[in-house]
Parts: structure tokens; sequence; C-alpha cells
């Protein structure tokens, strides 16, 4: 398998260098992230809300070393937000948030976190938005789970994420699935050992269709990571067994990725939002994306093969 060993150069400063300075790149890694400032997204934001659909957005970069990285961070994303508000796209566009950017590893990371991230989430609440707690590898995950309850208890509307590969979030489903909560299910996208999560695909699978039925027949608002068109219609039918109506739930896919799928679910009343990246720091992100799916290796292979 293809996906641990990209997972692992996704940690590796020589990969890094290496990948970095194909002359290629950059081609390749604008199909999954169309700009690296806000001003860069900004036509992105209004083509794609023109279309009906809804975005996520995410400022990349995970390699935070100092605190005032991490209130660099926290500064992006009140940028972004304030250019949302003079778009008046607050109601279209949430933002999605790795805590490991507002310091979270660092000394005294959990509360650096929480501090940074605050401010995030008043701002975006302030127009009509919200936040979204991204999850990251295991080792991160009750820090990540803590800050959520407690910024929940200001802004309930507070989102976070679930991964399907762990064994532990069957568990952690049945107690986010309550009323008001909102909850993203991805399969998982981090290296993790055997001990925590499943390693098999069809495993996997398996626990998706398991963890998002808890979260149908639960009181909150389930969200739907996945490209898969399998899993997406079973969601639909998990849907429809749990009395769902359309707006009480939504499928969300990476940019890039499945477009024409994008546009086909809006057009038939689904809500469906689209996770948008956008930064310098892209490399990590980048490499997630390869290791996810065979066909973006593929992609990115032919492209150094017709390019070099």
């Amino acid at each position: 398998m293809l996906g641990p060993v990209i997972l692992a150069a996704s940690r590796s400063d020589r990969m890094r260098r290496l990948i970095s300075a194909a002359p290629v790149t950059k081609q390749v890694v604008d199909r999954f992230i169309p700009g690296e400032t806000v001003a860069d997204i900004v036509p992105i934001i209004r083509e794609m809300t023109a279309k009906g659909l809804e975005l996520t957005m995410d400022v990349v970069g995970e390699d935070i070393t100092t605190p005032e990285q991490a209130t660099a961070a926290r500064d992006a994303y009140l940028e972004l937000i304030g250019r949302l508000a003079e778009l008046e796209l607050g109601e279209k566009v949430e933002m999605s948030v790795k805590l490991s950017m507002f310091g979270q590893a660092l000394d005294g990371g959990h509360e650096l976190a929480l501090a940074n991230v605050r401010p995030v989430v008043e701002a975006a609440a302030a127009i009509g938005t919200t936040v979204t707690l991204d999850a990251e590898d295991h080792t991160t995950l009750d820090s990540m789970f803590a800050i959520h309850e407690e910024l929940r208890k200001d802004f309930p509307q507070t989102g976070c994420v679930i991964q399907a590969y762990l064994f532990r979030t069957e568990t952690d489903a049945r107690r986010l699935a309550e009323a008001g909560s909102r909850v993203r299910l991805v399969k998982g996208a981090y290296k993790e050992p055997a001990e925590v999560a499943y390693q098999q695909k069809h495993e996997i699978d398996k626990a998706y269709v398991r963890i998002l039925r808890i979260l149908m027949e639960g009181e909150g608002y389930p969200m739907i990571g996945s490209h898969d068109p399998r899993l997406i219609a079973i969601a639909q039918e998990l849907a429809h067994q749990a009395g769902r109506k359309p707006a009480e739930y939504e499928f969300q896919m990476l940019y890039g990725i499945r477009s024409e799928e994008h546009l086909r679910l809006a057009a038939e009343g689904h809500r469906m939002r689209v996770y948008t990246a956008y930064g310098t720091d892209w490399y990590g992100y980048f490499m997630r994306r390869l290791a996810e799916k065979p066909a973006n290796l593929r992609f990115f292979l032919r492209s150094m093969v017709s390019k070099g």
C-alpha cells in the first residue's frame, strides 16, 4: 500500500525539498490548493457560492514551532473572516481549523490553542458562520475534544471532525450525536498504528457506515466527508431511514476532486460544502491528498513525467 509510504514522506524534510523543487509541482498543487492569499481565494469563493455550493475554508500550515507562528495563524483566519464579512457570505462559508496551527503541540499548547482559536470562533459567529475543529493524529484528540466542548459552551454551533479508521470513534460518535452538534465524519488521513486504527480499506469502510448510522439516528447535524460514490449512496439511504430532510445533513468534498459531483448533489437539492484550502505552507496537506486516493497520486506522477 502506497498510502503509508506517502504519509511518511509528508513528514520528511528531504522529500519536502525534493517535491517543492519539482517544476511541475505548483501546477499540480493548484488543483487542490487554488491560492496562497485571501485575495487569491476571494474569486474562488464568489464563483463557487454563485453555483449553489457552500464552502469550508482551511488556511494550510501545521508545522508551528513558536507562539508567534500560532498567533500569525490566528490572524490569518481573522483576515479571512473580515473579507467574508465584506462579501456578505458568512452564511455560505465556514472555517475549518487544525489546532496544531494554533500552538497545540507547543509547551502549554492546550491552553495556547484554546486562547488562539476562541477569537476566531467569536469572529465567525459575529458574521453568521461557524468553525469546525479538524481531527489530526490520535494523540491530539483528547485535547481537541476538550477544546470543542469548552467552545460549545458559548458557541454551540462549533463543529468537530471524527475519523472512521480509529477504534475509539464509535464511542465518540455516540457522545457527540446530540441536539445542536455538528460532526464531520471522514475516513482519516494520518498514519496511525494498528493498536488504535483499522488498517484495511474494507474495515474502514464498514466502520464509516456504522458511525454514520449513529450520527444519522442521533439528534445532531451530520456532515459526510467522502468522495466514495458507494458511501454517498449509503448516506442518502441512512438519512432517508432516519427521516432526515436534505437540510438536516450535508455532504463535504475536497476542492479539486469530483467537482462535477459537487454540482450534481447541489442540483439535486442537497447541501454540498467544498473543503477549500489556501496558503503557502501546502506540503503536508498536499501529501495527504495524494495518500488518500491512488488516482490523485497517478495524476501527480503523470504530470511529473509529461512536464519533466
